[in-house]
Formats: structure tokens, C-alpha cells, sequence
């Protein structure tokens, strides 16, 4: 276990590797693959329930039930999708040295 001050020195120069070195950063913290996430098949199979539930409460006649229960399942399966979409690379541009002012 290190002391603060070793955790805070370690801190220090993970950021500046970060801002030297960006593309190392990220080949290593990657191990050189993108890393891929499961869809969670639990929340699949609940929206699926709630879909159907929505469906057999319009079906008896309860419309604003329905409608709840229809946009919670929206809303699960699009924290879904936004969990699950590609992540893009995001680059800072480097800094440009400044010309000489003359």
C-alpha cells in the first residue's frame, strides 16, 4: 500500500503521461483491443415484460396504465442502446507551439 504522498506522486505522473503520451494511454489501458460490453439480457427480458404487460393493459381497457408501462420500457430500452453504443474517440488536439514574435 502506498503513503499519500507516493499516491499522490503516482497520480501525478499517470497525468502527465496522459498529456504526453495520449495514444500509449490508451493502447494500454485498452491491452490494445477495444473493449467490448454484453447487452445485459436481465434488462432486455424486462422490457419485454413490460411491453407485453403494457399490451394486456391497453388490451382490458386501462389506457393511462398502459401508457405509464409503455414508456418505462422506452425509457429501459433507451438506456440500453446508450449504454451500448460505440465508443467514440475523443482527441484533445495537441497544443501548437506559438511562433516567435518578432
Amino acid at each position: 500500500m502506498l503513503s499519500k504522498e507516493d499516491s499522490r506522486r503516482l497520480a501525478q505522473l499517470e497525468r502527465q503521461l496522459r498529456r504526453e503520451d495520449p495514444d500509449f494511454c490508451d493502447r494500454m489501458s485498452a491491452g490494445g483491443r477495444p473493449v467490448r460490453r454484453r447487452m445485459p439480457v436481465s434488462l432486455i427480458a424486462v422490457a419485454v415484460a413490460v411491453w407485453v404487460a403494457a399490451l394486456i393493459l391497453a388490451v382490458s381497457g386501462w389506457w393511462i396504465a398502459a401508457g405509464i408501462a409503455a414508456g418505462c420500457a422506452t425509457v429501459i430500452v433507451a438506456s440500453l442502446a446508450y449504454r451500448n453504443r460505440r465508443p467514440q474517440r475523443h482527441r484533445r488536439p495537441r497544443p501548437q507551439p506559438l511562433p516567435p514574435a518578432w
